[in-house]
């Protein structure tokens, strides 16, 4: 059985929202899933873990300058190599997400595979098209 991990920080808990239905949809493909904030997050959980996605909130200046919060660079940080795991990003927004993922990649740049693919949600709910894209991508 394939197993999942996805670790996101929330500020409002629209982030926590959107990572949980990810969860639940991954669930319902029949893959072992846990979910967890990134201050539950300890080293080794990504160990036995063949697919991990990352979230976080889009803090910054509508498009521009747009970072992760502090909570996760520093959860990001202190991941392990996640080669040889499929890897995702997620985020969620006010009115863009701009360069949200190019800054979220340069936190674990050097440690992951081409990270695909790359969730938005403005609401925190997981759309058709979402679920398209994820089902694809955990094959």
């Amino acid at each position: 059985m394939k197993k999942a991990l996805i670790v996101y920080s929330s500020k409002t808990g629209i982030t926590e929202k959107f990572g949980k239905e990810i969860g639940e949809l991954l669930k319902s493909e029949g893959i072992d899933t846990s979910v967890l904030s990134v201050e539950n997050y300890s080293a080794g959980m990504t160990e036995d873990k063949d697919i991990v996605l990352l979230g976080c909130w889009t803090a910054g200046f509508m498009l521009l300058f747009q970072h992760p919060d502090s909570r996760w660079k520093k959860f990001a940080l202190q991941l392990p190599d996640l080669k040889g795991k499929k890897v995702a990003l997620f985020t969620t927004y006010k009115i863009a997400t701009g360069s949200m993922f190019k800054s979220m990649r340069k936190y674990i740049d050097g440690r992951s595979p081409e990270i695909l693919p790359e969730l938005r949600s403005r609401d925190g709910k997981v759309s058709g098209e979402h679920k398209k894209m994820i089902k694809d991508f955990v094959g």
